[in-house]
């Protein structure tokens, strides 16, 4: 009996520092029946000739990164769908595990994948701790595998949202079905993390999320998702963490506090300016 097919999306948009060890990831699994499809959005940088290199499927197309995977999502073949970013790396048997899940386990329509944060320096490594309180957290974690029938049932992502668009996909799946999981990890390298880069995307996408806040599908898990007390009770909910190396554990608490701030004035500022869309 043939191996299911499953296609792994990555959108890129100048993805040279990271693409490389995000695609070998994929081409390393140990599930051997994958379908690698990349979708660039006019990326200035060697990109598309690095994805090339892994893969004849590389397109090109736009505006935003729910476009480019629904539009990968389109041109695949495979029976499953797994979507991760350019700075994300498979573990080893992440496919594998999907694949079993999927086969197994008839009712599932969607599989959440832990991740892990890795990259150089303090403000990576406060990343690292915080994005550890996230795993088996399920109004913080997303599914990025599908079942792609569940995913073109659903309408795939949703092209309006920039901010929040993970969440509002997974909810959706999971409100026709349901969702499990798999144990392997897929490690996000955050680089050489700057805390100035971190506001400002927190900003960026902040004045984004009103797309995702207005919809009712969304509203119950959404004061979980951008509370500040619901945030830090999770933290303090296993102390062992941040005491183990306390500056870390500080600087994770100052970091999550001022990104909260940060996304918050975002997000009221584009409301009085009319442009959170």
């Amino acid at each position: 009996m043939p191996k299911p097919l499953i296609s792994v999306i990555v959108p890129t948009y100048n993805s040279t520092q990271f693409l490389e060890a995000c695609l070998k990831s994929i081409t390393d699994q140990t599930y051997k029946n994958i379908e690698l499809i990349v979708v660039d959005n006019n990326s200035k940088d060697d990109t598309k000739e690095i994805a090339k290199r892994y893969t004849d499927k590389v397109y090109n197309r736009g505006p935003e990164r729910s476009a480019q995977r629904n539009y990968g999502v389109s041109q695949s073949a495979g029976d499953y769908v797994l979507i991760i970013d350019s700075d994300m790396e498979l573990g080893a048997k992440v496919v594998e595990q999907c694949v079993e899940q999927f086969t197994q386990h008839a009712e599932l329509l969607g599989l959440v994948i832990p991740e892990e944060s890795f990259g150089e320096g303090f403000w990576a490594q406060c990343k690292r701790l915080e994005r550890s309180f996230y795993i088996g957290v399920p109004w913080m974690e997303a599914a990025r595998a599908f079942r792609r029938k569940a995913y073109l049932d659903v309408g795939g992502y949703n092209e309006d949202m920039v901010s929040g668009e993970d969440w509002d996909l997974s909810q959706r799946v999971e409100a026709i079905g349901k969702l499990g999981r798999v144990a392997e990890f897929i490690r996000h390298n955050e680089g050489r993390l700057k805390l100035g880069t971190t506001l400002r995307k927190k900003y960026y996408y902040a004045q984004k999320f009103a797309a995702y806040s207005a919809s009712s599908a969304n509203k119950r898990n959404i004061g979980s998702q951008t509370g500040l007390f619901t945030r830090y009770k999770l933290y303090f909910s296993k102390p062992a963490k941040l005491i183990s190396h306390p500056l870390i554990g500080v600087g994770m608490l100052f970091m999550k506090t001022i990104e909260l701030a940060f996304g918050g004035t975002g997000y009221l500022l584009s409301g009085f300016r009319g442009d959170a869309a």
